[in-house]
């Protein structure tokens, strides 16, 4: 059974958002495996507290995500 596990900041994602991870990861998975993937294809959305993930030793917050974070303002 194909498995995918993707770990987020919570209340980062919408749940039309969190919709498509589930979709597209199991479109991905159809294609590399064939159409018998889809039934068996296990898809997790986990949401992690924010303060409890980091990277290279530190913890991170939202906040400090915003901070790094460029702003879009395109219409593209």
């Amino acid at each position: 059974m194909p498995f995918a596990n993707f770990k987020v900041p919570e209340k980062t994602l919408t749940p039309k958002q969190k919709e498509e991870i589930v979709t597209r990861t199991t479109e991905l998975y159809v294609e590399i495996y064939g159409e018998r993937a889809r039934t068996n294809t296990m898809v997790l959305v986990e949401e992690v507290a924010d303060g409890g993930w980091g990277i290279s030793g530190s913890v991170l917050t939202l906040a400090m995500l915003d901070e790094a974070t460029p702003t879009d303002t395109s219409d593209a």
